[in-house]
């Protein structure tokens, strides 16, 4: 009996082992639905905390005080836009509001002309207000910002130039980034029928695939054009590491874009591209356990350098799309990945508390380090893909499985 009872011991003891471990494992639908609601309430407060003024826009939290933009600042877009997603998931009728109301802050920038973030600035604002509501004068709206942003393109160089500034160095420089801002066009050639978009971003695709990319799927950040050639003049970087580094959150965007393009296009060398891009990213030796990549693969102090949540967070969003598109084993890898990230996202290392981090959602995300900008600190992209991160995951992932 006594040996008996010495067993039942053992396996009682091993199954409350267990199920202590279990409990600590929580389910990705548990994760989501503390992440938002944890969200809800954030961006709850930072909505009424700017609720007076008819233009501010939150930007970051640095040295104790909450930093803001008008609707011109690049970021524009992604706070109404992470209302959006905040909304599709409570459909709550006070949240919905916020983000009409700071959606409606930045629709003057639809006729904007002098740089590339339209797309960003809109599509993730305006475009998200579309397809959860169906306003039609949000069309227009990005039609017209469409339209704007291709004022930036020169058929000769086949590229949207990025940046006016700069001119002794780059003649027209185009920046990786500038592919996330295709997303929009392609949805004007498809709504409008308006082949001309789609001949634009088909062109800064390739010539960005051409240019930017090294031959293990790095890239570069900047690419300046010589105007008289039409071919690069000088390949460079502005907030990466150094000229032949690889700029972690460039690398996602690449990553993104590449998804996109293959899902708006159906060709399958943009599915190649992004599948290649994933592969150099989650094998990189660089590359954390917990896959929330450096500021940069290549800084001088790793393991000790900054991590990015910024470019973890579009990663995530990427990868799980790309998960759609490729084979079982890639499929399963990229979910894993993402998986991972978002667990490490939603922890308290990177998620803040209530009321505190300035509202913001996640903390350690890396701006401009070269410049001492908003280095270490929270940014709303970060939020912005990490929602929509949790979003995706949400639908493609577990509801497809119900």
């Amino acid at each position: 009996m006594k040996y008996i009872s010495f067993i039942f011991s053992i396996v009682f003891v091993s199954l409350g082992v267990a199920c202590t471990h279990m409990k600590k494992e929580k389910t990705m639908e548990d994760i989501i639905d503390t992440a938002f609601r944890t969200a809800i309430q954030q961006y709850s407060l930072m909505a009424e905390s700017l609720i007076e003024s008819d233009s501010l826009l939150p930007r970051t939290y640095q040295d104790g005080k909450l930093v803001t933009s008008n609707s011109h600042w690049w970021c524009s877009g992604f706070f109404p836009g992470s209302l959006w997603y905040l909304y599709e998931y409570s459909k709550d009728d006070k949240i919905l509001s916020y983000a009409r109301q700071y959606t409606s802050r930045i629709e003057r920038e639809k006729y904007t002309t002098d740089n590339h973030d339209i797309g960003f600035m809109l599509y993730c604002s305006f475009g998200n207000g579309l397809r959860l509501t169906g306003e039609e004068s949000y069309k227009e709206v990005l039609y017209t910002g469409s339209k704007s942003l291709a004022t930036r393109y020169n058929p000769r160089v086949g590229l949207i130039r990025s940046w006016d500034f700069n001119e002794n160095v780059w003649q027209y420089p185009v920046i990786i980034d500038n592919l996330m801002n295709l997303e929009m066009l392609l949805w004007a050639a498809k709504t409008f029928k308006d082949s001309t978009f789609k001949e634009i971003c088909i062109s800064h695709a390739d010539k960005t695939m051409e240019h930017h990319y090294r031959n293990n799927y790095s890239c570069y950040h900047v690419v300046s054009y010589d105007t008289l050639t039409n071919k690069p003049h000088l390949k460079d970087t502005h907030q990466g590491y150094a000229k032949e580094s690889t700029w972690s959150r460039g690398q996602a965007w690449g990553l993104y874009a590449y998804t996109f393009l293959y899902r708006e296009t159906n060709d399958r060398k943009y599915l190649e591209q992004a599948k290649s891009i994933a592969q150099f990213l989650l094998h990189h030796p660089h590359m954390p356990k917990d896959y929330i990549p450096y500021w940069d693969f290549d800084a001088p102090d790793i393991p000790n350098a900054l991590r990015d949540a910024s470019a973890a967070a579009i990663m995530a969003s990427g990868l799980i799309e790309l998960s759609n598109y490729v084979d079982h084993e890639l499929s399963t890898e990229y979910i894993k990945v993402a998986e991972t990230q978002l667990r490490t996202l939603s922890s308290p290392e990177y998620t803040a508390k209530i009321g505190e981090n300035g509202n913001f959602i996640l903390k350690h995300s890396v701006g401009h380090f070269r410049e001492n900008s908003e280095v270490d600190v929270p940014l709303t992209y970060a939020d912005y893909y990490y929602l929509e991160a949790l979003m995706r995951y949400k639908k493609m992932i577990l509801e497809s499985y119900k």
